[in-house]
């Protein structure tokens, strides 16, 4: 029996990200943070600030996978539309949650008090309990499988330093790394066999190809990555000694 894949996806929300007036580093961090978990990071869908897209997106990649992620949208301000969109996904009502509340209380109690419209920020889908935030006041929130959290990187850094080990997830993948200085198309037969001979020894295991340009030069890193460390070392042998034998330098590590 095959192991177990737990899988998560990403909504990033954004009109700005949209326009490209600002570049997500979300996805990255996310992607690192999960596989550390033991969760594979499946899909990632970026999406207008638009309440029927956003519900469309929470309700399609909920279903799918086994955690949902979203950043951004949960700001003070009239666009921050997120709160309001996945509670009408989930069916249920928005209230102000009273442990955010006070939160956020004492969080501006020396930055001018907590007015209405900073309020906003301890608004949360009916039933949702809160992901702590040591950085600006402003909670996170979790719905069952949902987790809604800021768009800025290192406030979202925070909130997942906060989940750390608290979800649920399989065994962490590991990478190993080869290079050659060859174009991919030359080795894909070899990549592909190599993929295929390995994927019969109880786990799963796959080979990703990078190709690049440098100094007048066509290369490739070749990824191996597996949940089983041992098979991901064999794989990786294998490729390497079937690059050799074609007459390819290799470079452990990658170049």
């Amino acid at each position: 029996m095959s192991e177990r894949i737990w899988t998560a996806a990403l909504a990033v929300i954004g009109d700005e990200i949209l326009s490209g007036r600002t570049q997500d580093r979300n996805i990255a961090q996310l992607a690192t943070w999960l596989n550390v978990q033991g969760i594979r990071l499946a899909e990632v869908r970026v999406v207008a600030d638009r309440t029927e897209a956003i519900i469309e997106a929470v309700n399609a990649l909920r279903e799918r996978n086994d955690y949902l992620f979203t950043t951004g949208g949960i700001g003070p301000t009239h666009d921050d539309i997120t709160v309001d969109a996945i509670a009408q996904a989930l069916g249920v009502g928005v209230v102000h949650h009273p442990r955010a509340m006070a939160m956020l209380e004492e969080y501006y109690a020396t930055r001018g008090g907590l007015t209405d419209t900073r309020a906003r920020m301890a608004r949360v889908p009916d039933g949702a309990e809160l992901i702590e935030n040591r950085v600006s006041g402003a909670p996170g929130i979790r719905w069952g499988n949902i987790f809604v959290m800021a768009g800025v990187p290192h406030i979202t850094a925070g909130m997942l330093d906060t989940l750390t080990g608290s979800l649920e997830g399989g065994r962490p993948v590991v990478s190993r790394t080869v290079g050659c200085w060859v174009a991919e198309s030359e080795v894909a037969d070899l990549l592909r066999s190599t993929e295929k001979a390995h994927a019969g020894e109880g786990g799963q295991v796959a080979i990703g190809s990078y190709p690049f340009f440098r100094d007048g030069r066509v290369g490739a890193n070749f990824v191996v990555r597996s949940a089983d460390p041992a098979l991901a070392d064999r794989c990786i042998a294998d490729l390497t000694g079937a690059l050799e034998a074609d007459g390819r330098a290799v470079t452990q590590g990658g170049i």
